[in-house]
């Protein structure tokens, strides 16, 4: 337990240096990918999938800036954000998925 929150420190920290939603989403989603097709220990990917990247690509994130365009009443912008955010991300996870799968 004590890894899991030392984990998810170091991942706030980093996304507050980095302060991008979008970005960080992205960089999170390609790790991820690179690291399910490894062979972890079960503590080392708790640590990193459940605390770390739990972490650093808070969808929150993605809610309230979803929910700020919702308010101003723009739908199509919405949308186009929405789906935007899960195709990018699922891109970069299988692309993560795949270099990795490349290196091993």
């Amino acid at each position: 337990m004590i890894y899991i929150l030392l984990a998810t420190y170091l991942a706030t920290f980093l996304r507050l240096i980095i302060n991008n939603n979008f970005f960080t989403s992205i960089i999170g989603s390609f790790l991820v990918g690179f690291l399910i097709s490894k062979r972890l220990s079960y503590s080392i990917e708790k640590i990193l999938l459940s605390g770390f990247f739990a972490c650093f690509t808070s969808f929150s994130g993605f809610i309230y800036f979803l929910y700020k365009i919702l308010n101003e009443g723009e739908w199509i912008k919405f949308i186009i954000f929405l789906n935007l955010i899960i195709i990018v991300n699922l891109f970069a996870m299988f692309i993560g998925f795949l270099i990795s799968r490349k290196i091993t």
